[in-house]
């Protein structure tokens, strides 16, 4: 997977030459109205708005967690109503840290779309820089045919995550290393706001998202290499697998790697709320 980032005033040179699709992935947990509520009310011009319950996840049910991936073909689907399409880069942002970015990032990767940039600092920095907003929905009917990339990923679908059973047979495995991107206060089960049961998968690590940022911008790839490197204690990258509460900030770990030039890992998309529902899989708390 190709990870680069773009400065909010690369991107605004780009939008007014019109040679860039913006996405805005804007959303809260907590309130999953808000991110299109602050995209109407001001987005970077020209982008389009991608929800993430809404276009990026799937139908729930009592075998998934909170944001399950769409069966593949309606993604395709998804895609080509966005209207991305052809050889153009695509910018992705959202209000800053690029958690939300991160997973449309890898889920245009999981269709073979690579052209694709996180903008560093989100929309956060391009209002502290005083670039030019729009206001209103910028939405339009107009769609573009499924990306010819998109339909040639399906034969490669599988390679770039796992599933839960994969991780429970692997379990045992000193050459696979779950990575859990959420807080160190609910990867040890002291706190959990958000799911039904604290903890986490047996075995894994944790590297909150949030230290691959410094002063809102990602960290150099030399020094993510260093950190993820120190995280990693000698495990192959390809050997990684990224988790989180539902499959969304481990996009961001998967893209720093990446970034770092650590290629190769894969995500769990479930991650803790799906690994919970069935009571045959263990967890493990260690506050």
């Amino acid at each position: 997977m190709r990870a680069n980032l773009v400065s909010v005033n690369d991107l605004d040179r780009l939008s007014r030459d019109g040679t860039v699709s913006i996405l805005d992935c804007r959303f809260a947990l907590n309130d999953p109205d808000a991110g299109r509520a602050a995209y109407e009310g001001s987005h970077i011009p020209k982008a389009r708005y991608v929800d993430l319950e809404r276009d990026l996840s799937g139908i729930i049910s009592s075998e998934t967690g909170r944001h399950p991936l769409p069966d593949f073909s309606v993604w395709c689907e998804r895609i080509s109503k966005l209207g991305i399409g052809g050889s153009s880069p695509i910018a992705l942002y959202d209000g800053g840290p690029g958690v939300f970015a991160a997973r449309l990032w890898w889920m245009l990767a999981w269709a073979g779309i690579d052209n694709v940039m996180l903008v560093d600092g989100g929309f956060s920095e391009w209002r502290k820089q005083g670039l030019a907003l729009e206001s209103g929905d910028a939405q339009d009917d107009q769609s573009a045919p499924a990306p010819r990339g998109a339909m040639l990923a399906q034969d490669r679908e599988q390679t770039t995550h796992v599933n839960a059973q994969f991780l429970l047979e692997q379990l045992d495995d000193s050459q696979v290393l779950i990575l859990d991107a959420r807080e160190e206060e609910r990867f040890s089960g002291r706190k959990e706001p958000l799911d039904k049961k604290a903890g986490c998968i047996p075995g894994a690590v944790t590297r909150h998202f949030a230290l691959n940022l410094s002063e809102g911008a990602f960290k150099t790839p030399a020094v993510l290499e260093a950190e993820f490197r120190e995280v990693l204690q000698g495990v192959a990258p390809e050997s990684v697998v990224h988790s989180c509460g539902s499959g969304v900030t481990a996009c961001h770990n998967l893209f720093a790697m990446e970034y770092a030039g650590l290629t190769g890992s894969q995500l769990y998309p479930g991650s803790w709320s799906e690994w919970i529902v069935d009571p045959v899989r263990p967890i493990q708390v260690r506050g």
